[in-house]
């Protein structure tokens, strides 16, 4: 099975091309920019992600994640890039101080296959560190200490990360559901 990843995420494909591969599936990347829709929810980010990519490619693999933070009502959640890109992660720090460090990733991947479309989640629950830590991975990586770590997912190695990241488990349903397919 060939796959076509579109994001402009190096990141976000080499972990989903790790993951996958262990599914036999074999991800190419589509370095190009999807729609960022304001919405209210992942899944309806990633579908309307879904419906752009598949104007160039049959069979193509999308997805959206969010940080959510319960003690700033789940904000950045679905504008987590937006965020990040303003405010980046010492604004993300600021607003946390003193409050409940608690914390949530949440991945929606979105699966087309001609004209048939899946979506299956991955969520990886932790902590937001006091401070960014390790140079490993992207994003909000340096601050999220994943359940039963002590360590941000910027300290861990990319197998380590994909271990328990959001965006794995996301894309072991995927692999799980295209196995079932095949």
């Amino acid at each position: 099975m060939r796959l076509t990843f579109v994001s402009t995420n190096a990141g976000k494909f080499r972990e989903v091309r790790e993951v996958l591969g262990d599914y036999g599936v074999d991800v190419r990347w589509s370095r190009r920019p999807l729609p960022e829709l304001q919405a209210t929810d992942l899944e309806t980010v990633v579908a309307a992600k879904l419906s752009s990519a598949q104007e160039r490619a049959k069979n193509v693999l999308v997805e959206d994640s969010g940080l959510f933070v319960p003690a700033l009502h789940g904000f950045p959640g679905v504008y987590s890039a937006y965020v990040l890109d303003t405010l980046g992660l010492p604004g993300i720090l600021q607003l946390l101080d003193g409050r409940d460090r608690r914390a949530r990733f949440e991945t929606v991947a979105g699966l087309a296959l001609g004209r048939r479309r899946w979506t299956r989640t991955g969520e990886c629950h932790g902590t937001i560190a006091p401070e960014p830590r390790g140079g490993q991975g992207f994003g909000y990586d340096p601050i999220f200490i994943p359940e039963g770590d002590t360590r941000t997912f910027g300290e861990m190695t990319p197998i380590e990360k994909n271990r328990q990241s959001h965006r794995a488990r996301a894309m072991r349903r995927i692999g799980l559901l295209l196995k079932a397919l095949s």
